[in-house]
């Protein structure tokens, strides 16, 4: 090693200039954590302070600290990457906002509207009963029966029993194979509501799994007496005129006349299959001066009725285009009636 003095140099310090000895200059993969141990192998000893500098020992202990820091910092890393997926996964089930995972319906993948026809058609066999021919009423039943049932499926084979009709009015899924399909059927003088209960495969077939329950009907619900309570009387008499002759067109179905009545929309009519007799009654409620949703009753003489007349109920979307109320929209109403 050369050194060379460099007193002289104004008010710097002075400096020694060292030329690492052959074997000593550090090589390019030589550890990033470790610290230059100024003073170990010179005179003096391994180990020793030279320059005001500390070496040897202390100098190492950073080295591991830091190595510990970066391990920690590599683990975290692959612990967090690994457990990304499995958390993405559960998110699926997870509502967006939090809390319990999605509840899948109860119904789902039972097949509703098969099992609703399906036991439609077997109501149909099973409430239509005749001593005379309980042989071919067995036949149809095996159809919807589970083999080894009773081939009348709880009928004695004495008297005879006939529906007018029978609906599917509803369908209670218990789960994506079990269901009970709730029906109402008419006999001359009565309301039936019958619960029949049907098993769905896999593969979609369909069966009657248990014995049918009579239910009681559908109650009667009472309508609330509120109507409408404040009527503008005056746009009731105004309108009155103008609806009797658009529902006379609206009963023939004439495009061309309608257009004349319409805000630009096109009303199909009834293509005469009524005649009209007469708008009965306007209701107006109070509203806004330029629109306003009004219920009329009109009387109609059904084609081929033989001279009977049906009063029904519509509900009509009105605006007013300067001095001229036209009709946006008309529909059934659902505005209580007793009348």
């Amino acid at each position: 090693m050369a050194r060379r003095s460099a007193v002289g140099r104004g008010r710097d310090t002075a400096v020694v200039e060292e030329t690492a000895a052959p074997g000593r200059a550090l090589a390019s993969s030589a550890d990033p954590w470790d610290l230059p141990e100024r003073g170990r192998g010179r005179s003096g000893g391994g180990g020793s302070r030279g320059g005001g500098r500390w070496g040897g020992s202390g100098g190492r202990w950073w080295v591991w600290v830091g190595r510990a820091v970066l391990w920690a910092l590599i683990i975290v890393i692959l612990v967090n990457g690994i457990r990304a997926p499995f958390e993405r996964f559960s998110a699926d089930d997870t509502p967006s906002g939090g809390g319990t995972p999605a509840k899948t319906p109860r119904n789902a993948g039972f097949p509703s509207s098969a099992a609703g026809a399906f036991a439609l058609q077997f109501a149909n066999v099973y409430l239509n009963f005749d001593q005379k021919t309980a042989p071919a009423r067995e036949a149809q039943l095996r159809t919807f029966l589970p083999d080894g049932a009773d081939a009348q499926y709880g009928w004695n084979g004495v008297g005879k029993m006939q529906v007018q009709s029978v609906q599917v009015a509803g369908v209670d899924a218990r789960d994506a194979s079990n269901a009970t399909v709730t029906l109402l059927a008419r006999t001359a003088d009565r309301w039936l509501r019958l619960a029949v209960p049907v098993y769905a495969d896999r593969s979609g077939s369909l069966v009657v799994s248990a014995r049918p329950a009579l239910l009681p009907p559908p109650t009667k619900a009472q309508l609330p007496q509120d109507g409408v309570q404040d009527r503008d009387a005056a746009l009731e008499t105004e309108l009155q005129p103008f609806l009797g002759t658009f529902f006379q067109e609206y009963a023939n179905g004439n495009q061309a006349a309608l257009s004349r009545f319409s805000n630009g929309t096109t009303i199909a009519g009834l293509a005469k299959s009524v005649v009209f007799v007469q708008v009965k009654e306007v209701v107006a409620p109070r509203g806004p001066d330029g629109s306003r949703t009004v219920t009329a009753t009109v009387v109609w003489q059904p084609a081929g009725g033989g001279g009977g007349e049906l009063e029904q109920s519509y509900q009509l979307a009105m605006v007013k285009k300067g001095t001229t109320w036209l009709v946006q929209d008309i529909r059934g109403t659902t505005q209580p009636n007793a009348s």
